[in-house]
């Protein structure tokens, strides 16, 4: 019974010591509301500073040692002349009462009671925040060359000095750094207008890094679209090796990358691109290839050179005879080297008429034959050359033609010292044979007799004909022969009769011999 007493007594002295700390807090709550209705109702409301915190201010007095502003507090923060010593001149006299400014708090309340401000540590941290949001973006900014050491450029970023490495430097910018040292390889670039990327942000070491190749790289990216869409096969462009690699080399043209494969950098044969360019070197190239889908440019510069190969077919034509000597078989044909660096191919089917199986049946390495030209593809740097077709009746009058033209040049060549000499032609050549056969007329009763030609007389006009390859042309009779030539109707009808009966004794006329008796 007791117990139960004391329990009770216990209880009631706990809620009777509780009820003041519950009124306590009430009044210190009401205090507390009541001062900020008050702070309201006059408005008075006040925001209080925080370390590291960016805020927007105005500037309340400018003095000798010190910047006042105003950032809604009850006092006026203060910029100390040690702040301003690093403004540079310009800004610092730009300032005047009333100017908004952003300001970094270092201290919201120092022993004075005074909120210490800092203006260059504001423009940092905005700095700072701007480079972590390049950072996010990859977005790229212009800027300009400071300074350098000897790894890098220097290139500032609002108040910040970012550092631009040698190897993140572009391809460009690092052929023209030569020299020994950081002035030699630099120096000439201070001054120079850059663009860049962030690429490593570190507050706390006050590290910023950045990267131009990065933003070459993304801007390469925007142009090569554009250019894409300018550019057509056949276009002719200036450029600049970028860079090489086994199978071809990289030409920068308009900011835009495109491709020279190994097979379009020259006419010859080449194992790496160093044997004929070099990183940096100006050159011509043609646009050959555009695939907008892939976004790759296909170039050539050996397509702007005159091509070696063409200049060693001159002089060969199609359906000519050549000299050539067997290089190498195949089971499909011969290879014949016709010059230096010159070959040609006798495909099985022009080595015989008969059927071949292996080239060895007919010619053999080191065989010095004559071949016939019988295709010449330049596209394709290929000769098509004939072993069987050599004597071909079809190809006839184009060797007889040649060999007169050859003739020709010899004849030239021999009287080339005689004044006014000119080259004659093949029809100018053959016309004064014409002449000579038609000055070769059959003579007349008269000149036989005065002149005692034989029968044999006739023959000589057949003769020359020969000689010239007309032959089977020629007839036999000297007056047809003449008539073939167009000189019958010059011929006096009484020749022609005689010139007929004239070639065996038997047949000659009677009345001759009457008047020879």
């Amino acid at each position: 019974m007791m117990d139960q007493n004391n329990a009770h007594n216990g209880q009631e002295a706990t809620l009777e010591s509780s009820q003041p700390e519950e009124q306590d807090q009430e009044q210190e709550q009401n205090v507390q509301g009541s001062m900020e209705t008050l702070l309201e109702e006059e408005g008075l409301g006040l925001d209080f500073p925080k370390q590291g915190e960016i805020r927007q201010g105005f500037i309340a007095s400018i003095g000798e040692n010190e910047i006042l502003v105003s950032i809604g507090t009850k006092s006026e923060g203060v910029i100390p002349l040690r702040e301003l010593d690093q403004v540079d001149p310009e800004t610092r006299e730009s300032f005047s009462v009333g100017q908004e400014i952003p300001v970094y708090v270092v201290n919201p309340e120092d022993p004075n009671g005074n909120v210490q401000l800092s203006y260059v540590r504001a423009l940092e941290e905005q700095d700072w925040r701007m480079a972590e949001t390049y950072l996010a973006s990859s977005e790229s900014f212009e800027s300009q060359v400071i300074g350098f050491n000897k790894g890098g450029l220097i290139v500032p970023l609002g108040q910040l000095r970012g550092f631009v490495p040698a190897s993140q430097v572009s391809v460009l910018r690092r052929m023209d750094a030569s020299g020994g040292t950081p002035e030699q390889r630099w120096g000439t670039m201070v001054g120079e207008d850059i663009i860049c990327t962030v690429i490593e942000v570190d507050r706390e070491r006050r590290r910023l890094i950045l990267s131009e190749r990065a933003a070459l790289q993304e801007t390469r990216e925007t142009l090569k679209e554009r250019l894409l869409d300018e550019l057509s096969e056949g276009d002719i462009r200036t450029g600049r090796v970028t860079s090489l690699a086994d199978f071809g080399a990289f030409v920068n043209i308009e900011g835009a990358d495109g491709l020279v494969h190994l097979s379009e950098i020259s006419w010859e044969r080449i194992d790496h691109p160093k044997e004929v360019l070099k990183v940096g070197q100006e050159v011509r190239v043609k646009v050959i290839g555009v695939d907008r889908e892939r976004k790759r440019i296909g170039l050539s510069i050996r397509q702007l050179q005159d091509d070696p190969w063409m200049k060693k077919l001159e002089g060969i034509k199609d359906g000519q005879l050549v000299e050539g000597t067997i290089t190498h078989l195949t089971k499909f044909g011969a290879f014949a080297r016709l010059a230096e660096d010159l070959e040609g191919l006798i495909h099985i089917s022009e080595l015989s008429e008969q059927r071949v199986a292996h080239p060895k049946e007919v010619v053999h390495e080191g065989d010095v034959v004559t071949l016939r030209v019988i295709k010449i593809e330049p596209e394709r740097r290929r000769i098509g050359l004939s072993l069987r077709k050599v004597d071909s009746p079809a190809y006839a009058d184009l060797d007889w033609k040649t060999t007169l033209a050859e003739v020709v040049e010899e004849t030239h060549e021999e009287d080339e010292g005689d004044a006014g000499s000119t080259e004659p032609t093949v029809d100018q050549v053959e016309a004064p044979e014409e002449e000579a056969v038609e000055i070769e007329q059959p003579l007349t009763e008269e000149e036989i007799e005065d002149s005692g030609a034989t029968e044999e007389t006739p023959e000589e006009p057949e003769e020359e004909a020969g000689d010239l390859g007309m032959a089977e042309e020629v007839p036999e009779e000297p007056a047809e022969e003449a008539g073939d030539l167009g000189t019958a109707e010059e011929m006096p009808e009484e020749p022609e009769e005689e010139a007929g009966d004239l070639g065996t004794a038997e047949a000659m006329p009677e009345e001759p011999e009457e008047d020879q008796d």
